[in-house]
């Protein structure tokens, strides 16, 4: 009876010692476990730490207009300066380009005392203004023809090189058959309204040249001798 109380003491014994190991086993397992989940955490808090640290730096950096910011927003702070910077003395701008431009080649004083401020503004392609005490009366300008004016029975042509000639009188209402100066005829003759032709025709009868008065004047520089016929009808010739 003795010996049976003892071998079952020895089994309860080994089993117990069989428990307490297996637990101790667990409680290092889970300790492990825990100090890797805590390293695992710290460096989770490390990575969120590096990235609020970028964000405030950031933050800072688009802040830079107050001096305080990075580099980076200091940078794009002098590109917006560099863009918004006035043209550099010396150098010309177009306004100035236009003014230089706009100036008159030159100026004629005409059969009434008024101005011809003449402009360039291509080849055989000018604009005279008919200027007096400031005030522009009249423009004219040449395109494929010379150009002419009837300005209250003064008149004016305007030759594709740029060149004015003006006269006082001597003007002849048509339609008719009119004799100018220089030899030369004219036969007006009325197309429409406010639309007058002339031909002007040579020693010989023939056509050298015609005119067309359309809702404006016109002029011709037919070899030396100025001829304007007007959009009324009127037509004058000067040598």
């Amino acid at each position: 009876m003795t010996t049976t109380r003892r071998a079952r003491r020895t089994v309860r014994s080994a089993a117990l010692v069989a428990v307490v190991a297996a637990a101790a086993l667990s409680l290092t397992a889970c300790q492990s476990g825990g100090s890797g989940g805590s390293g695992g955490g710290k460096d989770g808090a490390a990575g969120q730490e590096q990235k609020a640290s970028a964000s405030a730096t950031q933050a800072t950096g688009s802040g830079s207009g107050s001096g305080s910011g990075s580099g980076s927003g200091k940078n794009a702070a002098d590109v917006q300066t560099r863009t918004l910077a006035p043209t550099r003395t010396g150098t010309p701008t177009p306004a100035a380009t236009t003014a230089r431009t706009a100036a008159p080649v030159r100026t004629r004083t005409l059969a009434d005392g008024s101005k011809a401020e003449i402009y360039r503004l291509g080849a055989e392609h000018y604009r005279a203004k008919i200027v007096s005490r400031g005030a522009v009366l009249a423009t004219i300008e040449t395109g494929r023809s010379d150009a002419g004016l009837d300005a209250n029975d003064m008149f004016v042509v305007l030759t594709l090189g740029g060149d004015v000639h003006s006269w006082m009188g001597g003007g002849h209402t048509g339609p008719g058959t009119f004799r100018l100066a220089g030899g030369w005829t004219a036969k007006v003759t009325k197309v429409g309204e406010l639309r007058y032709r002339a031909q002007i025709l040579g020693n010989d009868g023939s056509v050298d040249a015609t005119l067309e008065a359309n809702q404006h004047d016109v002029g011709l520089d037919a070899n030396g001798v100025y001829i304007v016929l007007s959009a009324g009808g009127v037509i004058s010739a000067h040598e």
